[in-house]
């Protein structure tokens, strides 16, 4: 993963500073409303659903930061000994870094921050870490992520798709 992160990095500070006549998004806020839906890459539970809101900054035409939070759900599976696990609902806090990597339009994205368990009288709060891909107009931000929840011993593969907005 850290070489992963290494690579993004690179690859985007030698796309920014090429200049680009397209410009997609103002310096200035945004808001996205989002559905999340994801699969697990762990036994523990079968697929999730969320929705969250993510704040976003234009730095620049290539470059933004992200608040994002919403809920999100993990549906019940098995444990390795083959009992069924309770259903998992949590509230996400990340911060991110996105940048724009092809045409403006298409983004990698890397979020860190913490997941409160909410549901099913669990009390733990995570660490999770997500990076990503996407595509983003105007309108609309689709994403694919990999989001690890550190203490929940689990993790996914989620799509996101949102309506986006300048503030």
């Amino acid at each position: 993963m850290l070489c992963l992160a290494a690579f993004t990095f690179l690859f985007a500070n030698t796309t920014f500073a090429q200049d680009s006549g397209v410009e997609n998004y103002d310096q200035g806020f945004r808001l996205g409303v989002g559905l999340n839906g994801g699969l697990p890459t762990d036994n523990d539970y079968d697929w999730s659903l969320g929705g969250d809101v993510r704040l976003q900054y234009d730095l620049s035409k290539k470059t933004s930061l992200t608040l994002t939070t919403g809920f999100t759900n993990l549906f019940m599976g098995k444990d390795e000994l083959g009992n069924n696990v309770k259903d998992l609902g949590f509230i996400p806090a990340k911060a991110g870094f996105k940048a724009f990597v092809l045409k403006d339009q298409f983004y990698v994205l890397g979020e860190l921050g913490a997941g409160f368990a909410v549901t099913n009288g669990y009390d733990k709060t995570t660490f999770l870490w997500a990076p990503g891909i996407g595509y983003a107009n105007k309108y609309i931000d689709l994403s694919v992520r990999y989001e690890d929840y550190h203490d929940f011993r689990t993790n996914q593969v989620a799509l996101r798709v949102a309506y986006g907005f300048k503030l």
